[in-house]
């Protein structure tokens, strides 16, 4: 799942002669080709979510390892806020990387462009390529070559409490003010919070962004656009959203408090995607599933948008083990393994013909979030997408606690993008 975007610090391109180097894990060697049956260890790191996704995913790896009874699967559950950076240092280092990891969509062209990436393209990991949706694959592609697979995609919308909606009287919000006028009567009503707003995680940010017709940067111009005035006026947004009562928010455990005021009943709304389904669903105002109401994020005075986000799966160019490990990526990408992945967590497919499955074409999260994945919003695939946020998370948490203005914010965080982005206007 997206636990959000890792806070990366900016970081220069780092020397490619690290992935020469093999994983220090002696147990990762040991295919046999002379026989053409896979054995030895698989190393996978998963970032999913731990206590509810994880233990899925372990389990699908175990199938893997009943196909192939010589190859043992390694799973390590690693969180998401650390494994970006913790598998640039091991594979700089050239010790201590899996042979597979988890990625977020936007991780994947950074590591391509580091050189610490197998490309896929004519691998048995890579099996029909053309079955993949289109949004999914083109965050796995960086200069014309294929660098990880799709395992999952997602975007974003509105959870609400369909019992306190309806003892507020209110209807789902389709604006940002219609949010506001909700949230009041909602807090008059029950005397609980409208929405729960994360800020202590940009990418929470951005559907606000989207809303007001704005971007981070447009690549095609190699132009950063965060501090035009679109970016004003989404941080005039998000502030008025606080400032107002509309909603509440936490600087740091944002996910951690999001989740628990939502599963608890104490806002009747946040912003989420289909990754924080079955953690919800374990909370006592979600013991009856049909409480739970999704619908698209407001939209701002421009446009209603959400960020395109997901997982990919990557494997590791100096693993000891690559013939395993395609396996491995393959069957883990698989129409059968989606469509279980679906039925059990409630995550969107990747690949076309796996909405055809049963368990996909009847999952209700699935019917609400396919259209909506459908008119996200792409992010930049270009190598500094992941250290976007980093800047702009300072900035914007400083606004949500009024520590800073929206005029400052994204004008600090456009200076920051441009000492990143060398060159660009």
């Amino acid at each position: 799942m997206r636990r959000g975007i890792t806070a990366t610090a900016l970081v220069a391109a780092l020397a490619l002669a690290a992935t020469a180097c093999g994983s220090d894990d002696d147990s990762s060697n040991g295919t046999s080709k002379s026989s053409g049956e896979l054995s030895g260890t698989v190393t996978w790191w998963d970032t999913s979510t731990a206590g509810s996704e994880d233990k899925v995913f372990k389990k699908i790896a175990e199938g893997f390892e009943k196909e192939h009874p010589k190859v043992d699967v390694k799973y390590v559950n690693v969180p998401f806020g650390d494994a970006q950076n913790k598998f640039k240092n091991a594979a700089q280092s050239g010790s201590g990387a899996p042979d597979v990891i988890r990625s977020e969509v936007a991780w994947t062209p950074e590591f391509a462009d580091l050189g610490y990436l197998a490309p896929l393209d004519g691998t048995p990991a890579l099996q029909k390529a053309d079955d993949f949706l289109k949004q999914a694959a083109a965050s796995t592609k960086y200069k014309d070559k294929t660098y990880a697979v799709p395992q999952v995609i997602d975007s974003m919308g509105i959870f609400y409490n369909k019992k306190i909606f309806k003892d507020a009287g209110v209807q789902v919000p389709k604006t940002v003010d219609e949010l506001k006028t909700a949230s009041k009567k909602i807090k008059d009503k029950t005397g609980k919070t409208g929405l729960y707003l994360r800020g202590d995680d940009a990418y929470w940010f951005l559907s606000f962004l989207y809303g007001e017709g704005g971007d981070m940067v447009d690549a095609s111009n190699e132009s950063v656009t965060i501090d035009n005035p679109a970016g004003v006026k989404a941080m005039k947004v998000v502030k008025d959203l606080v400032d107002s009562g509309a909603a509440k928010t936490d600087a740091t455990d944002g996910w951690e408090n999001m989740q628990a005021s939502f599963k608890d009943g104490k806002v009747a709304m946040m912003i989420n995607g289909p990754w924080a389904v079955a953690d919800t669903y374990t909370g006592k105002e979600f013991k009856d599933k049909a409480n739970l109401g999704v619908a698209p994020v407001p939209a701002g005075s421009a446009a209603q948008g959400a960020p395109q986000g997901g997982h990919n799966l990557a494997v590791y160019a100096g693993s000891k083990n690559l013939d395993a490990s395609y396996a491995f990526v393959d069957y883990m990408t698989s129409v059968k393994t989606q469509a279980q992945v679906t039925k059990e967590l409630n995550l969107l497919p990747t690949r076309t013909s796996a909405y055809a499955q049963e368990s996909v074409v009847d999952n209700e999260i699935v019917g609400f979030f396919k259209p909506v994945v459908e008119s996200a919003v792409e992010r930049p695939w270009i190598p500094e997408t992941g250290s976007l946020f980093a800047p702009l998370v300072t900035e914007y948490t400083k606004v949500l606690t009024g520590q800073t203005s929206p005029e400052k914010a994204v004008k600090t965080t456009g200076d920051s993008y441009r000492k990143l982005l060398k060159g660009w206007k």
